[in-house]
């Protein structure tokens, strides 16, 4: 018989150092009311305190829910994610060295949940080699304070892999749509099923507490065995919170769970601002058949850009979170899609990314240098981690990076079908080291990797010789706008061409028809 249990109770349960894993997503799948009880107690009581924190990926609203309530000193001793982009309160704890951070690649983390399951010591993998991840550069560790390895470079099969450990897990807070009288749990108006049955079968499996949020209790043996991610026997107690939202936006849209399916034609088309102009460059770049990711920044806004040139079914587009198919969306809802035609356990998404089944991806950077070394994970005063873009940027054939080519109050303006630079970022993107190595250029050469990079003013390519600027958007002067904005002197095409110019203009741009060609071709 299900136990039935209040957020604040469920808070209750949690001891000192214990090891918590927590579900969630992005701003999707978080155990909210839960993670709100727990905040409060720790701000009444000063307990618990010296927890270790699971994470597969920032969870939260940037400065606000799901993992910023844990952002106390104290109650977090030690931190393992993947990344903390939205959770700004957390990056800046690590930031001020109080409390131990490690950043694994968004894979790893979903994958050592399997490993944890199954009570393996870790996960060996490729990804992550010549990164900071690699040990011989930081083995993952976010601050001095976190002095423990926990990743070793091993050789197997005559080649190199990563080992990294795996961390055993003591209670868990999980979420769901349903209950049934014995606890089983599904999860029909979720938007994202992420690992958390594997959680639940790792914290089950080492003698802790599981415990699921959802949305409604259900009769005994009701559901149907299709929806159910998680066996009753796992899960040791239930909250029920009945207004739980399906994201940080959202109430609850059926059309980001497959219960109906939206006209796309309904999307309404982004503004024709700096970054739209990127994301529609980049959008150049798909190909019928594309098996597609696409990341978080302006390459989250390339959907849009599909739904407008109705070429969303003429390739796959996919995010990590396990969704397949569709339109994804992004800022709040980044890792849900309008219309999915699959939703997969994120493992079995990055076992399809780790095994080099994208044909293309689609990220962000924030910085770049001569050897086309991209940094998205560590600059200024931003901690953010990897997420999946180690995963993905190592093993997806073709690679479009997108970005400002400035930063820091830059202001652009598109009109009249021309770039006008108003005003200058004060700091550059391209420079001549990145600070930290997230994605590595030259390892990228020796695999053959197709390596794209893209800003509202210039397009360049990784070629042997390093980078090479192939295009200049309409009303950019070369010198000015573009080579004395950057840190070292790329390489200039001798075929350096302007770029599209439909890029700049409101409206459709016709690509459905050049890609149906290119098909045919």
């Amino acid at each position: 018989m299900i136990s039935l249990i209040s957020p604040q109770d469920a808070a209750n349960l949690v001891r000192d150092k214990d090891v918590l894993a927590v579900g969630g997503n992005g701003g999707t799948g978080a155990p909210e009311a839960i993670l709100d009880a727990l905040e409060q107690r720790f701000l009444d009581t000063k307990s618990p305190n010296s927890l270790t924190l699971f994470h597969v990926t920032g969870i939260g609203a940037v400065t606000e829910k799901g993992l910023c309530h844990l952002a106390h000193a104290g109650l977090i001793e030690r931190v393992f994610g993947g990344n903390y982009g939205l959770q700004l309160p957390f990056m800046k704890l690590i930031r001020e060295e109080a409390m131990e951070g490690y950043n694994f690649p968004q894979g790893v983390m979903a994958q050592l949940c399997r490993a944890m399951a199954a009570k393996q010591p870790g996960v060996i993998t490729h990804v992550g080699l010549k990164t900071y991840m690699d040990p011989r550069q930081e083995g993952g560790r976010m601050n001095a304070r976190t002095r423990e390895p926990m990743v070793e470079v091993v050789e197997l099969a005559g080649r190199e892999w990563l080992f990294y450990r795996a961390p055993t897990p003591t209670i868990a807070f999980l979420r769901g749509t349903s209950a049934d009288e014995d606890g089983y749990i599904s999860m029909e108006h979720e938007a994202t099923t992420r690992e958390d049955l594997s959680i639940a079968q790792a914290v089950h499996n080492a003698g802790g507490i599981v415990i699921c949020q959802v949305k409604r209790i259900v009769k005994r043996g009701t559901l149907h065995p299709h929806m159910v991610k998680i066996p009753g026997f796992l899960v040791d107690h239930v909250v029920l919170v009945p207004d739980q939202m399906q994201t940080y936006a959202t109430q609850y849209d059926p059309s980001r769970c497959g219960e109906t399916r939206v006209p796309i034609s309904s999307l309404v088309p982004d503004p024709l601002t700096d970054r739209r102009v990127i994301a529609r460059r980049a959008a150049c770049e798909l190909r019928p058949g594309d098996v597609v990711n696409l990341g978080v920044g302006i390459s989250a806004m390339i959907p849009n850009v599909a739904a407008e040139e109705n070429i969303d079914e003429i390739m796959t587009l996919t995010v990590e979170s396990g969704v397949v198919g569709g339109v994804p969306g992004y800022a709040r809802e980044f890792g849900t899609a309008y219309n999915p035609r699959a939703i997969l356990d994120q493992p079995y998404q990055f076992d399809f990314y780790d095994g080099g089944g994208l044909t293309c991806a689609f990220l962000s950077f924030a910085e770049v240098d001569a050897h086309g070394n991209v940094n998205v994970t560590r600059f200024g005063d931003r901690y953010d981690g990897s997420g999946g873009f180690i995963n993905i940027t190592q093993n997806a054939q073709r690679l479009v990076f997108s970005g400002a080519l400035t930063g820091g109050g830059l202001d652009v303006v598109v009109e009249d079908g021309k770039v006008n630079i108003r005003r200058e970022g004060k700091f550059r993107k391209f420079v001549p080291a990145v600070g930290q190595i997230s994605f590595n250029g030259s390892f990228a050469r020796e695999r053959g990797q197709d390596v794209t990079f893209i800003s509202e003013r210039a397009v360049f390519k990784i070629e042997p010789e390093g980078l090479v600027l192939e295009e200049i958007a309409p009303g950019v002067r070369l010198k000015e706008d573009v080579l004395d904005q950057i840190g070292f002197t790329p390489r200039v095409s001798p075929d350096l061409k302007l770029m599209d110019p439909r890029i700049f203009r409101p409206g459709p741009m016709g690509l459905k028809a050049e890609l149906l060609a290119h098909k045919a071709n």
